[in-house]
């Protein structure tokens, strides 16, 4: 075996070793917790961010958030939104922010005045600071972000580590859900959102932080498996981790993956020369077939109820009325919220008091694009707007970036249904803002 091979061997069973552990030895996962943001403050410090390890080590948290919340792992439930930002303001001390990001400056300004307005409208008892975190951390995570990746020319090989990076605990978490989870059959009885096969945690964000390993790893099947015992490795990864996401019943993640995978598919496909595409046409070939597989097995683990579940119907085949399991009537009150608060909105994390008041239940947002019409008014507009444009922009300067639109639809689809819970959406997003150059490392520091 060659040696490269070997090190991937070792730090692939490293994370195995690690989601075993989680299982097993519980207390593990805090040591884990903490010991990724204290060493990677001091890796950042060490290189002085000379390769952009402010990336790596905050692509690394953010694989690892969903893993240490349903683990009890985590310092501080949001903590990875603040440690992206903590990683990347000291990427900025020693290299700086990106020149010309002034479309990411003023998304942060746009998004002040419902943050003001918010102090005086929630409700007395509303633990005000908490509940203004809650719903503005993402936001301001993916501008600080931005800030620093607008435009920031990397090289090809950096982005693949950067994925690497993200998805090595997502490895943890899914050999996690497999001893959590050891019999299939006696967990799932209905075509609902199931927390057992999702590690007692919430299936919709689990789903999303595995069908982004799914990606990954077959990504790395089709660009950065150098010998054939490196494509096996990747394709075995991607199938468990599209497994474990298919069987947590949540659908808006494992389409999202799949998507992603599709679009890259189709970017290579029309980059490439002839004898490309043939090289291709073998690999989609291969990767069909696997991923049917892998939906034959869950299909006759789950005794069809998967099936029934990505047509929209329960367990007994009738199609159910509701698609979006009451997500749709949360949105609708967003739109009248803005309806009725056109310029402000109601306020950042009003909306969920407003819906109190309104229904007798609390129903926190699961659409970010609906919140911020709501809570943010045409200011949200205006920075949604910005948000959506600019990367199809630089798009234009850079067509042969093979991630960045993967990475917006990704950030558009997980808003969507996931609103910005996680950090994962806010990261992926700003590295579609960077600048890939396809020449070697030391090639693209000559050109900056």
């Amino acid at each position: 075996m060659k040696k490269e091979d070997l090190s991937y061997l070792y730090l692939i069973l490293f994370h195995v070793a690690i989601g075993a552990m989680g299982y097993l030895l519980p207390f593990t996962t805090k040591i884990y917790g903490y010991s990724i943001f204290i060493f990677g403050v001091l890796y950042i410090i060490k290189k002085q961010n000379r390769n952009n390890e402010a990336l790596i080590v905050a692509a690394y948290v953010v694989g690892s958030e969903v893993f240490l919340r349903m683990t009890g792992g985590n310092p501080l439930y949001e903590i990875t939104k603040y440690g992206v930002m903590v990683f990347i303001f000291i990427g900025m001390y020693f290299s700086g922010f990106s020149k010309g990001a002034a479309p990411y400056w003023l998304f942060l300004l746009l998004l002040v005045p419902s943050v003001v307005l918010s102090v005086f409208v929630l409700d007395f008892d509303t633990d005000i600071r908490t509940t203004i975190a809650f719903n503005i951390s993402g936001p301001v995570c993916l501008g600080i972000a931005s800030l620093y990746t607008y435009r920031r020319k990397l090289p090809a090989e950096q982005m693949n580590d950067i994925l690497l990076s993200m998805g090595l605990p997502i490895i943890s978490c899914m050999i996690y859900l497999t001893f959590y989870t050891p019999d299939i059959r006696d967990v799932i009885t209905s075509t609902q959102s199931n927390f057992e096969t999702s590690g007692g945690y919430g299936p919709n964000q689990v789903a999303t932080v595995l069908g982004l390993g799914m990606f990954i790893f077959f990504s790395r099947v089709i660009i950065e498996s150098k010998t054939k015992f490196q494509v096996v490795i990747n394709l075995i990864l991607a199938l468990n981790i599209a497994y474990r996401g298919m069987i947590t019943f949540s659908r808006g993640g494992m389409i999202t993956g799949f998507l992603m995978i599709v679009l890259l598919l189709l970017f290579l496909y029309f980059k490439s020369n002839y004898s490309g595409r043939v090289k291709l046409n073998y690999i989609v070939v291969l990767m069909t077939l696997a991923l049917m597989a892998t939906w034959g097995y869950t299909s006759f683990q789950t005794g069809g109820l998967i099936n029934k579940r990505y047509a929209n119907q329960d367990a007994k085949g009738r199609t159910k009325e509701d698609r979006f399991t009451g997500r749709e009537e949360v949105a609708k009150s967003e739109i009248d919220m803005f309806l009725k608060n056109p310029i402000f909105g109601v306020g950042v994390g009003k909306g969920t008091e407003v819906r109190l008041a309104e229904t007798g239940t609390s129903v926190l947002s699961h659409d970010e694009i609906t919140r911020m019409l709501g809570e943010h008014g045409s200011l949200g507009v205006m920075a949604l707007l910005i948000l959506f444009f600019t990367p199809l922009v630089l798009y234009l300067e850079n067509k042969f970036n093979m991630y960045l639109l993967c990475f917006v639809l990704f950030w558009l689809l997980t808003i969507n249904h996931a609103a910005m819970r996680t950090a994962a959406p806010a990261f992926v997003y700003s590295l579609s803002l960077l600048n890939v150059q396809l020449g070697s490392p030391t090639k693209v520091k000559k050109e900056e």
